[in-house]
């Protein structure tokens, strides 16, 4: 699902003609490729955890009896989250309040559009973010064990406070010069990697 909205971003970027939104595109190729590493270092850490490999059962084995769990849980949150940052286009990697066509990334990919087609744009782009605080509060409410309606509650004020933290984390930092943006994500995806060999060290599989 996510992939498709990035696919379906990129060639309408592309359909105008536009040199510079032609640059925007590739760069936001670039920096989803360099990322997706982390986030599926994060999956397999929680396949390899449950030993379950449908999303369902993977959350619904999951639970904070051990050391492996818990360093899981701190260091996942903390690769969703600069995931999120990359990939919702926030600092340092993109600022979307800029205007200068050189540096921007997500922005300049949709300077063409408006209207309808700005809202979906926008609309896609809150969903994607959303996805990822999904994701964290369904690993919190693993070890729970509440009710729906609990349930729900919770799932609402995870969200609200991955929204909070992202906004925080945001406030404390500059934009990185495009040249450094690689490298930055590029350390997201070796925490990941790391992530996944600590626990399989933790877990006596190596």
């Amino acid at each position: 699902m996510l992939a498709f909205g990035k696919f379906f971003l990129i060639i309408g970027a592309l359909d105008v003609g536009s040199g510079f939104e032609g640059m925007g595109a590739n760069r936001e190729a670039l920096y989803s490729m360099l990322a997706e590493p982390a986030f599926f270092m994060v999956v397999a850490t929680l396949v390899l955890i449950t030993g379950n490999t449908s999303l369902s059962d993977m959350f619904n084995g999951f639970s904070l009896n051990m050391y492996s769990s818990i360093l899981f849980t701190v260091l996942s949150v903390y690769i969703l989250a600069q995931f999120a940052m990359i990939e919702s286009s926030r600092l340092p990697v993109d600022d979307p309040k800029t205007h200068l066509e050189l540096t921007m990334v997500h922005e300049v990919m949709v300077l063409d559009n408006s209207g309808i087609d700005m809202a979906f744009v926008n609309i896609g782009n809150a969903l994607k973010f959303a996805i990822f605080g999904a994701i964290i509060a369904n690993i919190i409410l693993a070890f729970l064990h509440v009710n729906l309606v609990i349930s729900i509650l919770i799932f609402i004020l995870v969200e609200l406070i991955f929204a909070w933290l992202i906004g925080f984390l945001e406030s404390f930092k500059a934009r990185l010069k495009l040249i450094y943006n690689s490298q930055f994500i590029l350390t997201i995806s070796s925490i990941g990697v790391v992530l996944f060999l600590m626990i399989l060290l933790l877990e006596n599989q190596l």
